[in-house]
């Protein structure tokens, strides 16, 4: 269907833009960073199934809908960075239960795949994304337009969880020898509730 040179091509630029850290790649960090390896893999699960989601929906033309309609994107938009902040802030209010390692160990991963596939999926500007970049790959006269879109999308998704899982093992490593910090732990939740209230203003106003 493609030529080795094009898709070589597109999985080095894809490379390039899913490294480059923006919203999702700042919420996985974090997650790692207060949570461990663990919870930076629950939430690269959940990221990578909003993917696909994304993957279906610029394939059947949904998000096109979507974007074609400035109230529908906006309501995406600000639900997307409602949901941030309200993350952020109850982070920052909930006490936690224990200062130990052992017991932040014992985090509710369901909860953390669910928050990371909501971050994912209520950020318009990966439907964006998906419909300004994937075309530039497609090629209509070889037919197929559907599947080469599935496919374009599934390797993205591959590269995207790949640089995801690096990010973990870096700010899981870094995480794990912060919480060796009695003083940074105890003050944790609050570092991590600010990222999440910053990615949220920045989501709403537009802040790249």
């Amino acid at each position: 269907m493609f030529d080795c040179a094009s898709l070589l091509i597109f999985i080095s630029v894809t490379a390039f833009l899913v490294a480059t850290p923006g919203p999702n790649t700042f919420y996985i960090i974090t997650r790692s960073i207060q949570g461990g390896y663990h919870a930076g893999i629950a939430s690269c699960a959940g990221r990578l199934l909003a993917t696909l989601v994304h993957i279906a929906a610029a394939a059947s033309g949904l998000s096109l809908i979507v974007l074609s309609s400035p109230s529908l994107f906006n309501f995406i938009k600000y639900a997307g960075a409602g949901y941030l902040i309200w993350i952020g802030a109850k982070t920052i209010v909930s006490k936690s239960k224990s200062e130990t390692m052992a017991e932040n160990g014992d985090a509710k991963y369901g909860s953390i795949i669910r928050h990371g596939f909501l971050v994912n999926l209520l950020n318009p500007k990966t439907a964006l994304f998906f419909l300004a970049f994937l075309p530039q790959f497609v090629n209509p006269s070889i037919g197929g337009v559907t599947h080469q879109f599935v496919l374009l999308g599934s390797i993205l998704a591959v590269v995207g969880t790949t640089s995801d899982s690096i990010y973990v093992l870096l700010a899981g490593t870094v995480g794990k020898w912060l919480r060796n910090n009695l003083t940074f732990f105890r003050s944790l939740r609050y570092v991590a509730g600010s990222v999440y209230l910053s990615l949220g203003v920045a989501a709403a106003f537009g802040i790249k």
